[in-house]
C-alpha cells in the first residue's frame, strides 16, 4: 500500500446516534487473556496497545463485560481514563462466562441492571455512550430485556442503545421499544448470512458493526482475497477490511488484536481503495 494517510481516519466518518466516529473502530476483546478469559500475559503492553489504537484514529472502542470477564473494560479505563475528547466507548451486557469456554445468554432484567452498573463502575463512567444487548435469551421475553435497558436509558445511565446477534424481526421489535442506533452481528467476506439485517440497517440509517470482521482468520485464507491483496501490494486482512468498508455506508468494522504490528496493519486498511474489478473478484 502507498499513501501518506494510513490511519483509521482515512475511512471517513459515521454517525452513531448523535455521535460521529471514524468508520474503522477497534474491538477490545483480545486485550483479555487467551480464550478471552482472565488477565492478559502483559497488562502494560495491552494498555499501550489501547493508547496506540486511539492515536491511530480508532475513536470507537467496542468491548463487553463478558470479555475476561470484566477484564477488557477495566484495562480500557486503566489505559485511557480520563478519556480523551472524541473517544466513544460501546460495551455490551447479556452474556455470562461461567467457565473459559462458555458464553451463556442472560437477558433477565435483574442481570442486565447489575451488568450495566458493573460496566459503569469498571469504565469509570456515569453514562455509557453505547450500550448493546449482547444476545437475545430464549428463556426471557425479548421485550422484557430491551424494556429494562430502555428504562436505564431514561434514567440517564445509557446515551444510546444497540442490539447484537439479532434477526430482522428482533431488530424491528427492539425499535418499537427504544431508539436503536447500532446492530452488532457476525459478518465478513466469508459469511454474509446477515445480509438481510444489514439491509434493514441501511434502510433505517443504523450503524452495522460486524463482529469477526476477518472471520476468525477464514477471510485471510481465501484465495480470492489473497489474489486481490497481491495485486494491491496489501495484506489479506487489509483487503478484507477494505471490502467491508466498501460493502455499505453504515458499516463500522471493529478489528481486534493484541499485537501492535497487526494494529498498525489494520489501521492502514482505511486508506485502501478497491476498484470495481477488485470488488467483482471479491463478490
Amino acid at each position: 500500500m502507498t499513501g501518506a494517510l494510513r490511519t483509521a481516519a482515512a475511512a471517513g466518518t459515521l454517525r452513531v446516534g448523535d455521535l460521529t466516529v471514524n468508520r474503522l473502530g477497534f474491538g477490545a476483546m483480545r486485550v483479555a487473556g487467551p480464550d478471552i478469559w482472565g488477565d492478559p500475559k502483559d497488562r502494560p503492553a495491552m494498555r499501550k496497545l489501547l493508547v496506540r489504537a486511539f492515536e491511530l484514529g480508532h475513536n470507537f472502542f467496542d468491548t463487553a463485560d463478558s470479555y475476561g470477564p470484566n477484564v477488557s473494560e477495566t484495562i480500557i479505563a486503566e489505559a485511557l481514563h480520563p478519556y480523551p475528547a472524541g473517544l466513544v466507548i460501546g460495551t455490551k451486557g447479556g452474556l455470562v462466562r461461567p467457565s473459559r469456554h462458555r458464553w451463556d445468554e442472560d437477558g433477565r432484567p435483574e442481570h442486565l441492571r447489575r451488568a450495566l452498573d458493573g460496566s459503569l463502575k469498571r469504565l469509570r463512567l456515569e453514562r455509557i455512550d453505547l450500550y448493546q444487548f449482547h444476545a437475545p435469551d430464549t428463556r426471557v421475553p425479548f421485550a422484557d430485556s430491551m424494556g429494562t435497558l430502555a428504562e436505564a436509558q431514561r434514567a440517564g445511565k445509557i446515551r444510546h442503545l444497540g442490539v447484537s446477534n439479532v434477526t430482522v424481526k428482533q431488530l424491528e421489535e427492539a425499535r418499537r421499544i427504544a431508539c436503536i442506533v447500532s446492530v452488532q452481528n457476525e459478518y465478513n467476506i466469508e459469511n454474509r448470512s446477515d445480509d438481510p439485517v444489514l439491509a434493514a440497517c441501511e434502510k433505517a440509517g443504523i450503524a452495522f458493526i460486524p463482529w469477526f470482521p476477518l472471520g476468525a482468520g477464514r477471510a485471510l485464507r481465501s484465495a480470492k482475497v489473497k489474489r486481490v491483496a497481491t495485486r494491491l501490494n496489501a495484506t489479506p486482512a487489509q483487503v478484507s477490511l477494505a471490502w467491508l468498508l466498501a460493502r455499505s455506508p453504515v458499516m463500522l468494522p471493529i478489528p481486534g488484536t493484541n499485537s501492535l504490528a497487526h494494529l498498525e496493519e489494520n489501521a492502514a486498511a482505511a486508506a485502501l481503495t478497491l476498484s470495481p474489478s477488485d470488488l467483482a473478484t471479491l463478490a
